[in-house]
């Protein structure tokens, strides 16, 4: 993709873009300098409207970035995807074997 920043390792990171699935088969897009922390949130109710009411959710796909900046524009770009395009990222993601909280 032009203009994407390489994911870096997990353990490097600063930020992260995720996706969550909710309750209702709905995907969250966002992003977080916590991953552990915003996903408690979610689930306390306490993050987003959109999640609030379709609790609970599960994280199904994450990229790890260098800084908040790179990870918001992954999120921009996630979000700009259909949602048959958000569930590739998640298969190809499940098929390398990624583990999600």
């Amino acid at each position: 993709m032009a203009g994407h920043t390489a994911p870096v390792s997990q353990r490097e990171a600063g930020a992260y873009t995720y996706m969550l699935e909710c309750s209702d088969g709905t995907l969250y897009t966002g992003y977080t300098v916590d991953l552990g922390h915003r996903l408690a949130m979610h689930n306390a109710g306490k993050a987003s409207r959109c999640t609030r009411s379709r609790l609970p959710v599960k994280l199904v796909y994450y990229e790890s970035f260098a800084t908040k900046s790179e990870a918001m524009k992954r999120e921009c770009a996630i979000k700009k995807l259909t949602r048959k395009e958000k569930l590739a990222l998640i298969a190809a993601a499940a098929d390398e074997g990624r583990n999600f909280y």
